[in-house]
């Protein structure tokens, strides 16, 4: 219905100026795409409010309304191009009166999760880079051939905006930090499963990819019952919050979903926290286009949060995320944490530890070095989990599941509350090359999430039992007992990072014993 609409917007991006990458079609697109939602919202507001007999007030004022500057309505219901601005004067509107009003709208919400802070969050952080008023006015055109009123065209447009991600995350580098890959997110929620009634937290959220799979899986019960995993230790009664008088599946889920039930997953169910203001703004409008519309996705800076701080009332039940791995935290950011480290994916790992509640249960993407690392931080970061946390299941990712990162990973399933015992390894092999024309399927991960119900031996999958694992290196190394799996190398990246790391240790301990020597 919309696949022709999106291609067009596309083809006049390409020939703008501005934009000269993906990530820049998606950011202009989703401000668009955003202010589209906000006029649909509004006359559905405006119509239920007459309805039910009162007067609404509009969020927006009148000049700035979708139907007022981008799309002006003739009576035959088309725009008219008589009164729509085009050329200088609508970029002009655009840049010197749209987007600073838009940006006001932060100072004047009453909290961060209403619709009024998002606004103003959104245009304070993305600036409009269509130069050309002209094509800025042809795709205003093409947007406005869209739809956010029924759930079948919320649908079809929250599948092609999920499109134009993961084109994103196959451009590039830094795509790929945004985008993770749909059937590996999917694999992680079935295993994990997530239910009404439980909150579902997500500290490095990106496009939101985890949330909303995570929505999809729990307003359809019952869609992965003979696939959704009972998780081990924990236990599945009327799931917290859920409506009373339901009967329950074995998965923990209702088998239709009542008025309160969708509101607990419209409202309370969902929260996210994102740094960089391209993927916030992505996030927001792919949650907006899967039906959530009003996300809890904060645009902050997760680390900066001191974990001291963290009470029980900040807590989740659930935590789904691949927090970016690679990067470097300032020292600042580093007093944060018990472990220090500069890694920036095993501050993330210390954070979700303790923003889970206890026998709440976590899906984490990592790199595979995490796993093997001899640098103290890595040491202290494999023990603190082992004792806090029941790390039941391990799943090793082949190379290429991420395009374009260069590096291999691993996914970190665990309960908080018991220490581990015994650890699941399964190691995936989809039997080929993964890459851009060969990606990650959702039936390469079917075998991965049949086995994890019991944690069944094959050759692709054993038990590690935790007395077996050194108590001085807690190494947890991928070993494949049966053989003839991938022969795991570190990257000279990832060689270079550990020596850097062990160096930086050394030099501390000279500095203190100086120190002592006076």
């Amino acid at each position: 219905m919309f696949e022709q609409a999106f291609k067009n917007i596309d083809d006049v991006l390409w020939k703008e100026a501005g934009c000269t990458t993906e990530l820049d079609y998606v950011e202009q697109s989703s401000w668009l795409l955003f202010l589209k939602y906000l006029d649909g919202l509004e006359q559905d507001r405006a119509m239920e409010a007459d309805l039910e007999g009162r007067k609404y007030a509009h969020i927006l004022d009148a000049p700035y309304r979708w139907e007022s500057w981008a799309a002006p309505k003739g009576r035959d219901g088309r725009v008219d191009h008589n009164k729509a601005l085009t050329g200088d004067d609508l970029r002009d509107f655009v840049d010197r009166r749209l987007f600073p009003y838009l940006h006001g709208f932060k100072q004047k919400a009453t909290g961060p999760n209403t619709i009024e802070y998002k606004i103003g969050e959104i245009f304070g952080e993305i600036k409009n880079k269509i130069q050309s008023g002209y094509n800025l006015r042809e795709i205003i055109d093409h947007i406005d051939e869209l739809h956010f009123r029924s759930q079948k065209e919320k649908h079809e447009l929250s599948h092609l905006y999920e499109g134009k991600i993961q084109r994103m995350g196959n451009a590039g580098r830094n795509g790929g930090e945004y985008y993770t890959p749909r059937p590996l997110i999917r694999a992680i929620v079935r295993v994990v499963n997530p239910v009404i009634g439980e909150t579902v937290y997500d500290g490095a959220c990106g496009s939101a990819g985890f949330l909303c799979e995570a929505f999809d899986h729990m307003k359809n019960p019952g869609r992965d019952e003979g696939e959704a995993n009972q998780e081990i230790g924990v236990p599945r009664k009327n799931p917290k919050g859920a409506s009373p008088g339901h009967a329950v599946l074995p998965n923990g889920s209702s088998p239709r979903l009542s008025t309160k039930d969708l509101e607990i997953l419209q409202t309370r169910t969902f929260y996210g926290k994102e740094k960089k203001s391209l993927a916030y703004v992505i996030a927001i409008m792919n949650m907006i286009l899967h039906g959530i519309d009003a996300p809890n996705i904060l645009h902050t800076n997760t680390l900066t949060e001191n974990l001291a701080d963290i009470q029980a009332k900040d807590r989740f039940d659930v935590i789904l995320a691949n927090p970016p791995f690679g990067g470097k935290e300032r020292k600042e950011v580093q007093q944060n944490f018990p472990i220090r480290t500069g890694e920036t994916a095993f501050l993330f790992l210390q954070h979700f530890i303790k923003m889970l509640k206890a026998g709440g249960r976590a899906g984490v993407v990592i790199k595979n070095t995490f796993l093997s690392n001899t640098d103290n931080a890595s040491v202290s970061l494999r023990r603190l989990l082992l004792e806090n946390c029941n790390l039941h299941t391990v799943l090793d990712c082949p190379g290429g599941t991420f395009q374009g990162a260069g590096v291999k990973t691993v996914v970190l399933f665990f309960e908080k509350g018991a220490p581990t015992r015994n650890i699941w390894y399964y190691q995936l092999d989809p039997g080929r090359n993964l890459g851009k024309t060969n990606p990650l399927n959702d039936d390469d991960l079917a075998d991965f999430v049949a086995l994890q119900k019991s944690r069944a031996h094959s050759p692709k999958s054993w038990t590690v039992d935790v007395k077996d694992i050194s108590t001085a290196s807690c190494d947890l190394s991928v070993k494949n007992p049966s053989g003839g799996g991938e022969i795991l190398h570190q990257s000279p990246q990832d060689i270079l990072e550990e020596i850097a790391a062990l160096d930086n240790e050394s030099a501390q301990v000279l500095e203190t014993i100086r120190g002592l020597l006076g």
